[in-house]
Formats: C-alpha cells, sequence, structure tokens
C-alpha cells in the first residue's frame, strides 16, 4: 500500500493540570512551545522527511525548553544534580536506542539516535552513555544549561518535607513524539529528566522500550508520560500495540485500554498514538496532558487541559 500522507502526535507530559494550577504566562509560554516542537516536526514531514527526523526535532526543541521536564528544565536528583533519560525507535525495523542517567548530554533524544545507528547495543546508561557520547561528538550542555529555578525549588520542598522515596506529585513535563511519513513509517521518541528527589539510579518508563516507547509500521507509534514504575509494570506503549494488532482494535480504543490498565495498577498518565494509517489518539486519566498533533490532512490542535 502507498502512503501519501503523514501525521504527528506529541505531548509535554501529563499531570495536575487544571486551569487554576497554571498561570496564563506559563499557559502562553507551553502553547508557543508545544506549537513550536510541531512545526519543527511538521516541516520535515511536509517536505517528505522521514518520520524518526521529525520525532527528533519536536523532541528536541521540548528538551531545549525550561516549561518541561527534559533537558533544560529537567527535574533534580535526590542528591541535587540531573539525570536524564531518553529513547527512540524507528518502526521500519523496530531497531531503537536508549539512554539513562546522563549528567552532562544537551540533548539525550539524539544521544538515543546515535546510539541506535553507530552502536552495537540498545540500552546505554550512566558513565557509559556519556563516554559513548564522547566518542560520537553528541553536543554537550553548557554548565548550568539544565537549571531550572521551579524544578530548585521543588527539589528543596521535597527534601524539606522528608517524606516518600520521591516527590511523586508532579508528573507532568517529560516529553515525546510519534509520527507517520509520507512513505508510511513510523517512529517514536521520548525523553526526561525522571522525578524529583529520584534515588540510587532510578530509571522510570520513558527510556524502556515497549513500556514508554514503541514503534512498529505494522501498528503504531506509542509515546508515554506518567507514573514510570506502573506504566513499566503494565508495558503500556508494547500494551497498546499489542491490542491493535492481535485485537484489531483502532488506536483510541487501544489506548484507553491500555491506560485503564494502568490505572488499575494504581498509575496516571498519559499517551499518544499515530497509527499506520495515520490516524492519532490522545488518552490521559489525569487533569490534562500538555499536547499537540497535525496532519497532512489539516489537522491542527494544540491543547493542555481536559475536554479541549
Amino acid at each position: 500500500m502507498t502512503h501519501t500522507g503523514w501525521s504527528l502526535a506529541i505531548h509535554g507530559g501529563a499531570g495536575t493540570l487544571a486551569r487554576t494550577t497554571i498561570s496564563a504566562a506559563d499557559e502562553a509560554a507551553v502553547r508557543a512551545a508545544l506549537a513550536a516542537a510541531r512545526g519543527a516536526a511538521a516541516a520535515i514531514l511536509a517536505a517528505h522527511g522521514t518520520a524518526l527526523d521529525a520525532v527528533e526535532a519536536a523532541v528536541r526543541v521540548l528538551e531545549d525548553d525550561p516549561q518541561f521536564n527534559a533537558g533544560r528544565g529537567s527535574t533534580v536528583a535526590y542528591e541535587g544534580h540531573f539525570e536524564l533519560d531518553a529513547a527512540v525507535m524507528d518502526g521500519r525495523s523496530r531497531a531503537a536506542g536508549a539512554v539513562a542517567g546522563v549528567r552532562t548530554i544537551r540533548n539525550p533524544v539524539s544521544l538515543a539516535r546515535k546510539v541506535m545507528e553507530q552502536g552495537p547495543h540498545v540500552f546505554l546508561a550512566g558513565a557509559g552513555a556519556e563516554e559513548f557520547a564522547r566518542l560520537h561528538g553528541i553536543e554537550p550542555a553548557p554548565e548550568g544549561w539544565f537549571e531550572a529555578a521551579r524544578r530548585r525549588q521543588q527539589w528543596e520542598e521535597f527534601r524539606a518535607r522528608k517524606t516518600g522515596w520521591f516527590d511523586a506529585d508532579v508528573k507532568y513535563g517529560t516529553v515525546g513524539a510519534a509520527a507517520r511519513d509520507v512513505h508510511g513509517h513510523l517512529a517514536a521518541a521520548t525523553s526526561t529528566g525522571g522525578l524529583t528527589g529520584k534515588r540510587w539510579g532510578r530509571i522510570g518508563d520513558s527510556p524502556v522500550i515497549g513500556a514508554g516507547t514503541w514503534a512498529d509500521d505494522r501498528c503504531c507509534a506509542v509515546s508515554a508520560t506518567g507514573a514510570g514504575e506502573v506504566f513499566l509494570r503494565a508495558a503500556a506503549a508494547h500494551l497498546v500495540a499489542m491490542r491493535m494488532r492481535l485485537l484489531g482494535e483502532d488506536a483510541q480504543t487501544a489506548a484507553d485500554a491500555a491506560l485503564a490498565e494502568v490505572a488499575a495498577l494504581g498509575g496516571d498518565g498519559g499517551l499518544i498514538v499515530v497509527a499506520a494509517d495515520g490516524t492519532t489518539a490522545f488518552a490521559f486519566n489525569t487533569a490534562g496532558m500538555y499536547r499537540a498533533r497535525c496532519d497532512s490532512a489539516g489537522l491542527d490542535e494544540v491543547a493542555i487541559f481536559g475536554g479541549e
């Protein structure tokens, strides 16, 4: 089958995003950032570029924007530093690359892609991922690049409370993209700073292939955000794909069902899906999810709150 159209969905995280919890200025900044990321990816897709290039471009824009918990503006780990995670997956061959616990890389999503394309492994972590980045000329972050005043304040408040293993109250901010190009190929990418106060090298679902990120030309591309431990246990992104492939469900039905399983395990968050036929779906069980989508048929949306 020859595909002639393209489609794209992006997210900037899901969580307690009611109109009463976000200022007008922050709302405007988030909408502008989502539009910029969507525009960067859409330009590639409209020029018959690849889905892989498009999702990387979208995520890089969001990683560079301090409004989101990825790259610049990431949450602060327990010891006061930053540990970033990212993954990419190419639906053509199900090739994938992922990194976790990196501390010096400006755009972890580009490092994850480099791991996929030029490394012998799928998943690298910590010092090894940093060494791979140096060997392959991946751009380091300038001094102080990741620091955002509100993230540092969240960390200080968490440390002062001295309760819980980490701050699970603020889950929004993880970023991701899923796309289908005019050649009919799919790709997905996800990037995150994790949870405020995370310890012991904690890794959530975002860089784990099949949990927070998945792409397979036979069905869909998926990126997730939310309670990472639960999305891991549900293999949420892969669950969407399996429901579509084996049960014949459409993207929205499969996404809703996967999220219901996450909820049954006690988790919340959201999913974006781009199906092989180009349809897109959003699913979230929180007050809102930073999200946008567009396609070659004229669909063009940017939204934050539930019901938009």
